[in-house]
């Protein structure tokens, strides 16, 4: 049996991976979250454990990690970094090695153009926390795998290409369904992309903007 840890489990992309887990019957979740009442559908399931806590409590994040295969990181905020050190300190300490991260587009100024430009002002205020997190996974000893989604939308498909840390980023939007997709893939095949940040988006997709703003 597979124990897999999710940490900021509320959030959206995480609830689609979290419903796409339970239906292996050879994985058991951990769901960790700010307030677990929002996950209590979850609460008499036998595969998953709701723990209430905070990710910059190190001591508890490790006390968690104690049985997990696996770390799949969905938080987010401006203090990304300072969760992210957490999170590999936690993982350190409890001898935890695989992680799956969830970073952002523009996270290396890879992101070209006009795009470019007007996605480094609309998320001017969280890109320092990204970058950051990014270079303290990379120089970490951890078996990580970075995510750096396009702007996420709400739609039923799955339908993307990758680009790697070094290339120039593709397209504007991409589905949580991808992203969800992309994780279990990583998951069932947890030898796959060790070491790499990779990023996700819709083909044909390019443009100033995503498309509905």
């Amino acid at each position: 049996m597979t124990k897999i840890l999710i940490v900021g489990a509320h959030g959206q992309t995480a609830q689609i991976v979290t419903e796409l887990l339970l239906k292996n019957l050879n994985i058991d979740l951990k769901l960790f979250l700010r307030n677990s009442n929002r996950l209590k559908q979850y609460q008499d399931n036998p595969r998953v454990e709701l723990i209430e806590g905070d990710v910059l409590d190190t001591a508890a994040l490790t006390a968690v990690m104690n049985d997990v295969d696996l770390v799949y990181s969905n938080v987010g905020g401006q203090n990304l970094a300072d969760q992210a050190s957490s999170i590999i300190q936690a993982m350190d300490q409890a001898g935890v090695k695989r992680l799956i991260f969830i970073s952002s587009l523009g996270t290396y100024h890879e992101v070209p153009g006009k795009f470019g430009e007007w996605n480094e002002t609309a998320i001017a205020d969280f890109l320092p926390g990204f970058r950051k997190s990014a270079q303290l996974i990379e120089t970490s000893d951890l078996d990580y795998t970075m995510i750096r989604p396009a702007w996420m939308d709400n739609k039923d498909e799955i339908d993307y290409e990758t680009t790697q840390k070094g290339e120039t980023f593709k397209g504007t939007e991409v589905s949580r369904k991808s992203i969800a997709d992309f994780v279990i893939k990583l998951i069932e095949h947890p030898q796959e992309h060790i070491g790499e940040s990779v990023g996700l988006n819709k083909p044909n997709t390019e443009g100033d903007k995503p498309a509905w703003i």
